[in-house]
């Protein structure tokens, strides 16, 4: 029976996964789910999902946040912006942004308020935050599409970012299709405009499929842990970075 992986990201719409069969890229297809229990309920059953969407929130953080954090931040170089310092789950509890502000500065050493590019995402870490369990973690795995690019590219930091002042960089997508594309993923999924921009962006579609591909490295097996040893959250949910 064929095993089905997905890689997820984030997106102005909901959720976009692309999913295939494992061991099988050129079977990719996207799909769009507009919240992510709807995902956990897609069949067949996916065997490893992984999300770019921080898993696991520490009760308080310390200078450059969660040991995964730091530890996948090292590893991307003049990229390594990109991985931002999760806060608190009591900040990221809070629906406004002042109070989150303030409970992040109360639970954290030295005390840091959050950013606005961080309180953004608040909404989609409580969704998948009130799911998860540790039983859940043995097939949703939280990872980041720039450490994987990063593993995709013999664990070297990309020259080319995505995006340059907020806006789509197109020599530094191209790139990350080409990785994408040495891997077998099709340009159907790579290339596709089946959505709005406004709804999934391009870099959106390029960030769930390398997603993807650290899933199917998951689930063989062949993924890089941040760090090694993950701490284990106030719900029991290791605190951790895949690659």
């Amino acid at each position: 029976m064929p095993i089905y992986i997905a890689g997820v990201d984030g997106c102005p719409a909901g959720w976009i996964a692309v999913i295939h069969e494992l061991g099988c890229p050129a079977s990719a297809m996207l799909r769009l789910f507009t919240n992510f229990n709807n995902l956990l309920e897609y069949r067949p059953v996916l065997a490893a999902i992984a999300v770019d969407i921080p898993i696991g929130l520490p009760d308080h953080i310390v200078t450059g946040g969660r040991a995964a954090d730091r530890e996948a931040r090292a590893a991307l170089g003049q990229r390594q912006s990109a991985v931002f310092a999760v806060p608190s789950r009591a900040a990221v509890m809070c629906t406004d942004y002042r109070d989150a502000c303030a409970m992040a500065l109360a639970t954290s050493d030295p005390p840091r308020k959050v950013s606005r590019q961080a309180f953004n995402i608040f909404a989609k870490i409580r969704e998948v935050d009130v799911l998860m369990s540790p039983e859940l973690q043995a097939r949703i795995f939280e990872t980041h599409p720039e450490v994987a690019f990063w593993a995709l590219n013999g664990e070297r930091p990309l020259d080319l970012a995505k995006k340059v002042k907020s806006r789509p960089n197109p020599p530094g997508l191209d790139y990350r299709r080409a990785l994408l594309r040495q891997q077998g993923y099709p340009d159907s999924v790579l290339l596709s405009v089946e959505f709005p921009k406004s709804k999934v962006g391009p870099d959106d579609i390029l960030d769930a499929c390398v997603n993807a591909w650290s899933a199917a490295r998951i689930r063989t097996g062949k993924a890089r842990r941040f760090p090694s040893a993950p701490g284990i959250d106030g719900k029991g949910l290791r605190m951790e970075i895949w690659g």
